[in-house]
């Protein structure tokens, strides 16, 4: 199985990308499954009706989220409703949606699970590591090919998802930071690990985010508006080998895509 798996997707620019590339890509590439987390997809923080489906209808199969996920009040009765739409399985019981799904083409299945990790991040929710553990015990048998979006801040935190989960998964990729690394790579068992996926956005930002307003705030320690840059749009991320059988990963190469605005 051939996956194309995206980082976090930033506003409009980031939108446009993924419909305007994805298709093609996928096409050239034999791709059988595109993940893509989109919790900024809304205006840089959020993820609303509008920017969900734009994404869903423009090539993707399931979105995963992050902390940002529960900006944009709307999408709380999404979430109910679409569980291609994932937010982190390891908040507390009565929060909408879940956080794994049992995805399905033809053929082809794969178990998507996505957590978030505590360090430097909302500390108030439940042990992403034991949450894994619980979800892979119930729903590990669905398929041989599991697929972790580990979204987090520290690097050792998203590190030791990796290494605890080697052998038992097929991937687990970082997203939140929104800054490509260059780490992909086959842990021993058998399991493919990059810590950051980077984003689906502009390059010429701060990770997405005009670099004037974020440098004042950072100068002024004053609030300030953010809104997303515009220019030097990139689709970040990696395409995966899996064989099917195993749920073993045999190939992880890191994406980078330069998008060419074809309107206004």
């Amino acid at each position: 199985m051939r996956i194309l798996i995206l980082g976090d997707v930033v506003g409009r620019p980031g939108r446009r990308a993924v419909r305007d590339l994805v298709p093609p890509f996928v096409e050239e590439e034999g791709i059988d499954l595109v993940i893509a987390n989109a919790e900024n997809a809304a205006g840089g923080m959020g993820v609303d009706v509008k920017s969900a489906e734009e994404l869903l209808s423009g090539g993707v199969h399931v979105l995963t989220s992050g902390n940002h996920i529960w900006k944009k009040k709307e999408i709380y009765a999404y979430l109910e409703k679409h569980p291609h739409l994932l937010r982190p399985a390891n908040y507390p019981d009565g929060a909408p949606g879940r956080g794994w799904l049992e995805w399905q083409n033809g053929g082809r299945r794969a178990l998507i699970v996505n957590v978030q990790g505590r360090v430097f991040m909302p500390s108030n929710i439940d042990d992403p590591f034991r949450c894994v553990d619980a979800i892979l015990r119930e729903h590990g048998h669905y398929s041989p090919v599991v697929i972790v979006d580990m979204h987090a801040e520290a690097t050792s935190e998203k590190n030791a998802m990796g290494w605890f989960l080697d052998g038992r998964v097929s991937v687990v990729f970082g997203t939140h930071t929104h800054v490509q690394t260059a780490d992909e790579r086959i842990l021993p068992r058998g399991t493919a690990y990059i810590t950051d996926l980077g984003m689906c956005g502009p390059m010429d930002s701060v990770i997405g985010i005009e670099s004037e307003a974020v440098i004042e705030g950072f100068l002024s320690q004053l609030p300030r508006k953010f809104k997303v840059a515009q220019e030097n749009v990139v689709l970040q991320g990696v395409v995966l080998d899996v064989d099917e059988s195993t749920g073993k990963a045999r190939d992880i190469g890191r994406i980078r895509i330069p998008w060419t605005k074809l309107d206004a």
